[in-house]
């Protein structure tokens, strides 16, 4: 892998001209495609409309290999978020990672694969974890709490704001929101509170109409309500129960996940049983892949999905691997907590 003009930035304040490589980058395009990974949460999406809003002097397409579910589609304008992928852009943006794990369903096509390594490619994302991208690209990673955050800082400095409409401020807004889990996760700081403040005055937000609207797409039918209640029942506990599990299976996915996203049921009801300091949702899928979402109460989650090649937050992180039990998983991952210094076990 080769990376072009790739920058990773381990500070959050904006330093003059750091931004500069995504100006260099849009020069003598017109077409430009903004891509999400398959696994598209209210950040991702939030980035992918934010974008498209900065960037209106541009014939922008808005590309998802997955349907955006329907808890998300609070956000005015996901329907315009299609699995068309545009082959004639002149140019790609990826927002919210630099994994080739949660790109592999988009190279899995090998057209698409292709395209990517023959045009020009730009990454924008907020994740630590190390970028694996198999394509030659330019970027930025900004550790931040959101990518919604670094794509208001680069509309800032570079002076891409002023013909966003309130749709741009709203998309980030609710972009910030939802990856800081209403600015309450260890990564939200005074700047974040600002930029929150700054989003609603500059947009002309209300609020309590906003939260409104994504309290409305966020409710549950009976039959999800009823599925949650059969997620929690088939929790595990190890770990003394420190660790919690769900197994959700290929069966389960096929028949919910469009409606509402399993994880999304389950991981913060499992965070808040008392004693739970990890966790950990995995899928299966027919064709042997097998996916985890971790959370943690102490900052090892990117570590423990960095066992398995994935990555993500400290105390928020993902995974791939192939060809493996959910059983075996479990048991991996409680070695993994032991070696890291039994930081969850110990008393």
């Amino acid at each position: 892998m080769m990376r072009i003009g790739f920058t990773s930035i381990k500070k959050c304040d904006i330093i003059l001209g750091m931004y500069d490589s995504f100006r260099e980058f849009l020069e003598g395009k017109k077409k430009i495609a903004i891509i999400q990974a398959e696994n598209p949460d209210g950040d991702s999406l939030g980035s992918a409309l934010a974008l498209e809003g900065i960037l209106a002097d541009y014939e922008v397409s808005l590309y998802c290999p997955v349907q955006i579910p329907t808890y998300m589609r609070y956000f005015d304008g996901w329907g315009r978020v299609t699995a068309e992928f545009d082959f004639l852009a002149d140019g790609y943006i990826i927002v919210d990672t630099a994994s080739n794990i949660l790109l592999s369903k988009l190279l899995e096509d090998s057209a698409i694969r292709k395209r990517l390594y023959n045009a020009p490619v730009f990454v924008l994302d907020h994740h630590e974890s190390e970028d694996d991208l198999e394509f030659s690209h330019m970027g930025l990673i900004q550790e931040l709490p959101a990518c919604c955050s670094l794509i208001l800082r680069i509309a800032k400095e570079l002076e891409m704001l002023e013909k966003a409409d309130k749709s741009v401020y709203e998309y980030l807004y609710y972009g910030i929101l939802s990856d800081t889990l209403g600015l309450t996760t260890a990564t939200t700081g005074a700047k974040t509170f600002m930029e929150i403040g700054e989003l609603v005055e500059r947009g002309e937000l209300e609020v309590d109409k906003l939260e409104e609207k994504r309290r409305q797409f966020s409710k549950k039918s009976e039959r999800i309500f009823k599925y949650k209640a059969d997620l929690i029942q088939h929790t595990e506990f190890f770990l003394d129960g420190k660790l919690a599990a769900i197994h959700i299976p290929w069966e389960e996915i096929h028949e919910f996940s469009n409606e509402y996203n399993p994880n999304a049921l389950i991981m913060e009801e499992l965070r808040m049983v008392a004693g739970v300091e990890v966790a950990l949702a995995v899928k299966t899928y027919p064709d042997g892949r097998v996916t985890g979402k971790i959370r943690t109460t102490e900052p090892i989650a990117q570590e423990i999905a960095e066992f398995y090649g994935g990555g993500g937050h400290p105390y928020a992180a993902g995974f791939r691997t192939y060809d493996v039990e959910y059983e075996e998983v479990v048991r991996e991952v409680i070695e993994v907590i032991d070696k890291l210094g039994k930081k969850i076990i110990a008393s």
